[in-house]
């Protein structure tokens, strides 16, 4: 009678795999807009030679870049309909406004949420809603601090405009802030995006504000800590009907 095969055994590799595996779920990955200024701080280290204070400069640069620029896993919510947040931070401000006019998406006001982020949260953004990308638009601007509710009309900004399947309109604006200097978005009219799936990033910055269609159900309050690609802003309305034909 065969003997039940025994399960094998670990060996180095399998070991060595965990391990790795446990590095990769504790520490984040680097966002690749980051790459340059965490290697910068590692050339000054390797560059300091017997210069303790400059090694110890270059590698807490290099630390502090690395930690600013993380692009940690996020898992979205699989309810169908939802809005989740486009990036993380402290939700500042739910209001209405008319969204910026060089989307030409709608000169009525829309709810809108507003995400400040500090800069210890992770400053990548994520599609606040699965669609296709009809419209994205940069404008300069000031860098005011990005919590000044003027911010959002004079601040350096860019703004995508994303149509769900459904037919919904959500327009998401980075906009920088007294220390953002540079706004990187990585998508472009025509693509596709899912339910958050990293498209962009503020270098040292600030702010994200949301809009929604008229109709949708809000899910989140005013001091609230939003996780980007997971916290649901919002619940969208009822699927638009199309208008009969006369």
């Amino acid at each position: 009678m065969a003997r039940p095969a025994r399960p094998p055994a670990d060996t180095p590799d399998s070991d060595l795999s965990r391990f790795v595996d446990l590095i990769r779920s504790t520490i984040p990955p680097i966002h690749p807009a980051g790459l340059p200024f965490v290697g910068a701080g590692l050339g000054v280290a390797a560059l300091g030679g017997r210069k303790r204070w400059l090694r110890t400069a270059g590698l807490t640069a290099a630390g502090a870049c690395a930690a600013f620029f993380r692009h940690p896993s996020r898992t979205p919510p699989s309810r169908p309909g939802v809005v989740v947040a486009p990036a993380d931070g402290q939700v500042t401000l739910i209001d209405e406004a008319v969204p910026p006019p060089e989307l030409n998406l709608s000169d009525q006001p829309l709810p809108r949420i507003s995400i400040f982020m500090s800069v210890f949260d992770a400053h990548v953004q994520r599609a606040p809603v699965a669609g296709e990308v009809v419209t994205v638009k940069y404008k300069r601007g000031l860098f005011l601090s990005a919590d000044k509710d003027e911010a959002s009309e004079d601040n350096e900004r860019n703004s995508i405009w994303l149509r769900t399947e459904s037919g919904h309109d959500v327009a998401a604006t980075q906009i920088a802030g007294l220390l953002a200097r540079r706004i990187v978005c990585n998508t472009h009219p025509g693509e596709t995006l899912e339910l958050g799936q990293t498209y962009g990033l503020i270098r040292f910055g600030s702010r994200l504000d949301t809009y929604l269609p008229v109709g949708s159900a809000i899910e989140v309050e005013i001091g609230q800590r939003a996780v980007c690609g997971e916290t649901v802003l919002a619940e969208l309305p009822p699927a638009p009907t199309a208008e009969p034909q006369r």
